[in-house]
């Protein structure tokens, strides 16, 4: 029998998805969980598995195309019976809804860090069909044990290993240079020799994703994830009427504390102390003070929060994403430190789960870390602000009736008008720096 596979919801907020590179053909066999079309959205790029063994029919959406969540992507053919009666001539089984949380899960196992049941189910499962569902590909790593080869699939890696394929020598023409399955065939048809490691590369790879400036005049066409930012940054400034307000935030306790405490901070949590981790905790006592900005817009209320879920951008591949720590104010300055570590490190490595990117309530945007001084930032939606902390520069301010040279960072925060007024903004930002300024290196961090 014949059955529909249809476009997944990758994240409870996620209504649709763009589709990327296709690594099936028409005709070809596939296995159950075995990668079919990788799909894209505002959050996560994915592989959608075939929900069973069969052919690959008809293919019902082109790379590139925009899709709602439920509406279908592909037939597969030549399906087993389960028990279920035969579908009539034309009716497509529809895939059942399981396979939305299968894509759920990212490459790390399922319970890995939480011992419910339901997940420790879900990771068995996942072990025993060697799923290849859902794994994050927003930047694949160039330093892995894969050479240059990035982030590759388990059905990729069994093909490379059957063939005897180095797969550093394939060039990748998926997503962001993906090395797919196709990659992989045609490297066997050519009957290429690996060249050498330092060898000149053999051309351009025709996918969006660019190691090198672009030559004046030239177009780099969009990524599916640069599309999606930018049709959500657009809906954003059409959604709330944004408006933005700054404060001066003299570092000096902050910077007195981090150099106190760095090596036994470091040596108690194996992170580096650095003014983001008390920026986090800061922003979370602000938060609490004015729950305001702990909000969203309704069309008949503002509804308030009742947890401080704090999203925390991160720069990754040709765009961005937001892990989320959930229940941020319950967490000391280390706790937060660990617990966004994490995060950072599993969207950088191309890791982020489903879970780690939904249910934020407000966000936190470390620009400074590029070397940004004066940062305005448009709104996450639906949540009620934006932070930006840039960087710390050492320059003269006046003390009292004398100047000194103080390190100053440039707190920048960009808010909904519809749920907070320029005076909520202000006492906000006047929370978070005076517990900034607050800071000594008395100040406990555990």
């Amino acid at each position: 029998m014949a059955i529909t596979v249809k476009m997944p919801q990758l994240g409870e907020s996620v209504t649709e998805g763009t589709i990327g590179t296709w690594l099936v053909q028409p005709g070809q066999q596939v296995e159950r969980f075995e990668s079919l079309v990788e799909v894209i959205t505002d959050k996560v790029t994915a592989e959608v598995p075939a929900p069973a063994a069969g052919t690959v029919g008809k293919i019902l959406a082109t790379e590139g195309q925009r899709l709602s969540v439920g509406e279908p992507i592909c037939i597969l053919e030549g399906v087993a019976e389960e028990g279920s009666d035969e579908p009539g001539p034309g009716e497509p089984e529809a895939v059942p809804d399981e396979l939305s949380s299968a894509l759920a899960d990212g490459p790390e196992e399922a319970g890995a860090e939480s011992g419910s049941p339901a997940e420790v189910r879900k990771a068995e499962t996942a072990k025993a069909a060697k799923s290849t569902a859902a794994r994050p590909v927003v930047a694949a790593p160039t330093d892995s044990a894969n050479g240059s080869a990035g982030f590759i699939s388990p059905a990729v890696r069994a093909l490379a290993g059957e063939q005897s394929v180095d797969i550093t020598q394939v060039r990748g023409t998926g997503f962001q240079g993906r090395i797919t399955k196709r990659d992989v065939l045609l490297f066997l048809e050519a009957g290429k020799t690996a060249p050498p490691k330092n060898a000149p590369s053999a051309g351009p790879v025709a996918h969006p994703a660019v190691s090198e400036a672009p030559l004046p005049g030239s177009r780099i066409p969009h990524s599916p994830m640069r599309r999606a930012i930018a049709e959500h940054m657009v809906r954003s400034l059409q959604t709330s009427p944004h408006a933005w307000t700054m404060v001066e935030v003299d570092m000096s306790g902050v910077a007195a504390a981090r150099a106190a405490h760095r090596s036994e901070f470091r040596a108690a949590t194996g992170i580096d102390l650095t003014f983001l981790h008390f920026g986090l905790k800061s922003t979370c006592l602000a938060l609490r003070a004015v729950p305001t900005m702990n909000a969203i817009f309704e069309e008949e209320a503002i509804q308030l929060m009742t947890e401080i879920n704090l999203g925390l951008a991160v720069a990754v591949g040709d765009g961005l994403i937001v892990p989320v720590v959930r229940g941020a104010d319950q967490y000391s300055v280390a706790g937060l430190a660990q617990a966004a570590g994490a995060l950072i490190e599993r969207a950088r490595l191309g890791k982020a789960r489903r879970e780690d990117l939904e249910g934020g309530t407000f966000t936190l945007n470390n620009a400074g870390a590029l070397g940004t001084v004066m940062s305005q930032a448009i709104i996450n939606q639906p949540q009620a602000g934006i932070l930006v902390m840039d960087s710390v520069v050492r320059r003269p301010v006046v003390v009292g009736d004398g100047i000194a040279i103080r390190p100053i960072m440039n707190l920048c925060l960009s808010f909904d008008h519809r749920i907070n007024d320029g005076a909520a903004a202000a006492r906000f930002l006047g929370a978070v720096k005076s517990s900034l300024e607050a800071v000594t290196p008395n100040s406990d961090l555990f």
